[in-house]
């Protein structure tokens, strides 16, 4: 088949791209051009920002048995390529987030589940509060565009080899330093997210068998306990969530956590039943952490919480009464 995919060179599109080539497609790609590209030789390689006039100019006269978007994020930009693409393509494949969801304190969160207000479609940029109703209007341009030909996915927090943001990364590389370990809460809260490998492979999947509708992407659901054991932690501090919030820690200093009774517990509890019984198929924790780890240790991340921050404040935790 022949793929475009639009962005395609850093890692969730990066591990689409990848998967396609595998099954022996066709892959091209559009992109700006603007970051590193370590894909292989034979994608094409089409430059256009189709957030500009004229951006969409090097897919004229082509067409494609589907399209992949894994950079749309503002709904004029998705509305450009969406309907310069119709009829043209396929099948259009839209990759959105679970920060769609209007009700993310439900457990499990599902795919009928209310949805956040659309952001207008005039937005112009990204903010972390417009981010889940920029999605939401995104989604509804493609549905609206495509109707049946549309497959929504919506990946839990997406882990794996070339995770430039930091955040699944920081925990494999913490426990490969040893020692005693800054961990959240108590051990009984949750974490969940998904291989980029397995939604990679799901989107392969939905495009081979001519799959639409919506489908939640999510990995299986640890409690931190067992996530500290996957990551081979030896000594781990357990810390609550009100001594971490004066000592003015957050999701940013130890990302993924987020306390199952809080306003946003539910993302740490999606359910991919319906992707399951579709074929996603899962990797193993332990592999994902192993993975990560093993492109991580050359990839030279940088963390919100150094390790001279993080003995710190082990030490002041020890020295309370």
């Amino acid at each position: 088949m022949d793929i475009l995919i639009l962005g395609g060179t850093q890692f969730v599109g990066r591990h689409i791209v990848m998967a396609f080539l595998a099954s022996g497609h066709r892959v091209s790609i559009l992109t700006r051009g603007r970051t590193a590209d370590e894909l292989p030789a034979n994608v094409e390689r089409l430059r256009g920002d189709r957030g500009e006039a004229g951006g969409l100019d090097a897919l004229a006269g082509r067409s494609w048995d589907a399209c992949v978007d894994v950079s749309g994020y503002l709904p004029s930009a998705v509305r450009a390529s969406a309907e310069a693409l119709r009829g043209r393509v396929g099948r259009y494949v839209f990759i959105s987030t679970a920060s769609v969801y209007a009700e993310p304190d439900r457990h499990p969160v599902r795919e009928d589940d209310p949805l956040l207000p659309p952001a207008p479609e005039d937005t112009t940029e990204v903010t972390g509060p417009l981010y889940g109703p920029l999605k939401v209007s995104c989604e509804q341009i493609v549905q609206g565009t495509f109707g049946e030909a549309a497959t929504i996915l919506r990946p839990q927090i997406v882990a794996g080899p070339f995770d430039h943001t930091a955040r699944y990364p920081y925990w494999p590389d913490r426990a490969s330093r040893g020692g005693e370990t800054l961990l959240p809460g108590d051990g009984s809260d949750h974490v969940q997210v998904i291989d980029g490998r397995d939604l990679a492979r799901f989107t392969v999947q939905v495009v081979e068998q001519g799959i639409g509708g919506v489908f939640n992407l999510a990995g299986p659901r640890l409690s931190w306990a067992q996530f500290a054991q996957v990551l081979g932690i030896q000594e781990p501090v357990w810390v609550d969530a009100a001594q971490l919030e004066a000592l003015e820690l957050g999701f940013r200093e130890l990302p993924l956590f987020i306390p199952d009774a809080a306003p946003q517990g539910g993302l740490m509890d999606i359910s991919a039943e319906r992707a399951l019984a579709a074929g996603l198929t899962l990797t193993a924790p332990e592999v994902t952490a192993r993975d990560t780890r093993a492109w991580s240790e050359r990839a030279d991340l940088s963390y919100a919480l150094s390790a001279e921050r993080e003995a710190e404040v082990l030490a002041s935790i020890r020295a309370q009464p």
